[in-house]
């Protein structure tokens, strides 16, 4: 089943609207243990940080993470990003109605071919990288956008079952990806080959993260999948498992993971 129609589904829902938005964005940041990762990342990036900051979010989507970046850092100038020309509307119409529209900028770009100049005090990547079959150009077009100390985040699945293959290796729940994910040598060998400085690769989704998952994205979005009117007893669902599914999201980000399906990777250009 590939969970990008579903996911497209519930952004058509709330396209143009202000606060249906805003709550998406809220449940999106939630729900999805991969944000808390993200937001920890951003924060120890700019942390100390005097100044104005310009960022690339490289790969926006719905454009939530421009968003909240501006929202907690209000001296963060963006440009957002993205192939699909959808998507970017959408979020510039948000940022319009959320009085953010000078302070995010959007513009349609292939990560590797990007037309951005930079030069940028962090590029952004969430959830992207794995869609790319060029990996390694959009990289070196990361590199070349950053000032000198300047710093990438990426967040994206491991080789560890990060898009959730089965065991032989078939994807079972998410099929849009190139690639199933990165291991830790590899992410590591093409961001280095372009110039990078790791200074931070952690896993996500350990054992209580993986089981937040299934709990909280996995089994209701196979449920929406077979009809989209069972959402009508999504509310109850949630109201019996997502006490459960927070805890074990703030046990998984609390915990050291020698092993998980997600990865967040923080490097420098020297």
């Amino acid at each position: 089943m590939n969970y990008d129609p579903v996911k497209d589904k519930f952004g058509g829902l709330v396209e143009g609207k202000y606060w249906p938005t805003r709550i998406f964005f809220a449940l999106l940041q939630m729900f999805f243990l991969r944000a808390w990762y993200v937001r920890r990342a951003i924060h120890s990036v700019f942390k100390g940080r005097q100044g104005s900051i310009r960022m690339l979010d490289a790969g926006t989507g719905f454009g939530q993470f421009s968003y909240w970046t501006a929202k907690k850092y209000p001296k963060v100038r963006i440009h957002a990003v993205d192939i699909k020309p959808t998507y970017l509307e959408r979020a510039k119409t948000f940022a319009q109605h959320a009085g953010m529209d000078t302070r995010i900028t959007f513009s349609v770009d292939d990560l590797t071919r990007l037309q951005a100049s930079g030069p940028y005090d962090l590029v952004l990547s969430v959830d992207v990288m794995e869609h790319i079959e060029e990996d390694e150009r959009a990289f070196a077009h990361f590199f070349r956008v950053l000032r000198s100390g300047g710093h990438v985040i990426i967040n994206t699945p491991s080789d560890q079952g990060g898009s959730d293959v089965s065991a032989e290796g078939e994807s079972g729940f998410i099929g849009e990806h190139v690639r199933n994910g990165y291991g830790v040598e590899e992410i590591t060998r093409k961001l280095t080959s372009v110039g990078f400085v790791i200074d931070d690769i952690s896993f996500g989704y350990g054992v209580f993260g993986s089981l937040a998952w299934k709990v909280s994205i996995k089994w209701p979005m196979l449920m929406l999948s077979k009809s989209f009117a069972l959402g009508l007893i999504l509310p109850f669902y949630y109201l019996i498992f997502l006490p459960l599914a927070l805890i074990l999201n703030m046990l998984d980000i609390s915990s050291k993971n020698d092993t998980g399906t997600g990865l967040t990777v923080v490097a420098h250009r020297p």
